[in-house]
């Protein structure tokens, strides 16, 4: 079943096309790659995808919606979380806040019932700091909750990010490059999680990512972008013996 559907998109800068036609399928409950070289337009399709920018051509659709016109945060509403190749942490609130931050940005309590502290917004309050605690615990910051963002490790700082995606209930989560800076044991750690995510929460994932032991290893199709442009699809085995991906990007890799 799809989850995601875009077809001829198409985005440019003072006419430089960063995303030329683009057509990609992503179904329900897969973790889907999307890999290569710098300036291909990975993460302005995520940004397509989220509402940030608006497409001069195509369509895309999500869970049968169209999302033309849908801004970010009506996109956090309809269920698509992300996280960000800078990564953006509000650093002096503490861990737990920069989750509740997440969650606060779908919960369904208005300001004059938060500003009067009536009992939906008091039961809502006590929701949201149990999901933060349990998000937390899944990502094994749970100790470290009261302390700054700030003072976390990069890869810390990398964690606590898809834990306040995950507040916000999303049920296609896009993950930008959440490897980068990580030593050899903590993207162990985070395949682990990735795999806990989508089975515990029956998330489909979106990956963008430049370890490509990582993408090979975890994701379950993989698209490859180039000068804006899908020049290749399919599972890792047959992304590896592409020739197109082999002589555009695969081989810069050896």
């Amino acid at each position: 079943m799809e989850i995601l559907q875009m077809e001829g998109i198409t985005l440019e800068f003072g006419g430089l096309r960063a995303l030329d036609s683009v057509d990609l399928t992503i179904n329900a409950g897969q973790i889907f790659g999307i890999i290569g070289p710098n300036g291909a337009g990975k993460t302005t399709l995520f940004n397509i995808i989220t509402g940030i920018y608006v497409p001069v051509e195509g369509t895309i659709s999500f869970r049968g919606q169209d999302m033309q016109g849908v801004t970010a945060y009506k996109a956090a509403g309809l269920g698509i979380g992300r996280t960000f190749q800078n990564i953006r942490l509000f650093n002096k609130l503490s861990v737990i806040d920069n989750v509740r931050v997440g969650s606060h940005a779908i919960n369904r309590s208005n300001f004059i019932s938060d500003l009067l502290g009536l009992p939906r917004a008091w039961r809502e309050e006590k929701i949201i700091l149990a999901r933060a605690r349990q998000l937390l615990e899944m990502v094994g910051l749970y100790s470290k909750r009261h302390e700054y963002a700030d003072n976390l490790s990069y890869g810390e700082q990398r964690r606590l990010e898809i834990a306040r995606a995950l507040a916000m209930n999303p049920a296609l989560l896009l993950l930008d490059e959440p490897a980068a800076g990580m030593n050899s044991s903590e993207k162990v750690e985070l395949m682990d999680l990735i795999y806990q995510i989508r089975e515990e929460f029956n998330l489909t994932i979106l990956l963008v990512e430049h370890d490509m032991n990582l993408v090979m290893q975890i994701c379950e199709r993989i698209a490859v972008l180039n000068y804006g442009r899908i020049i290749a699809e399919g599972t890792p085995d047959e992304i590896k013996t592409n020739e197109a991906v082999i002589s555009s990007y695969l081989g810069a890799q050896a």
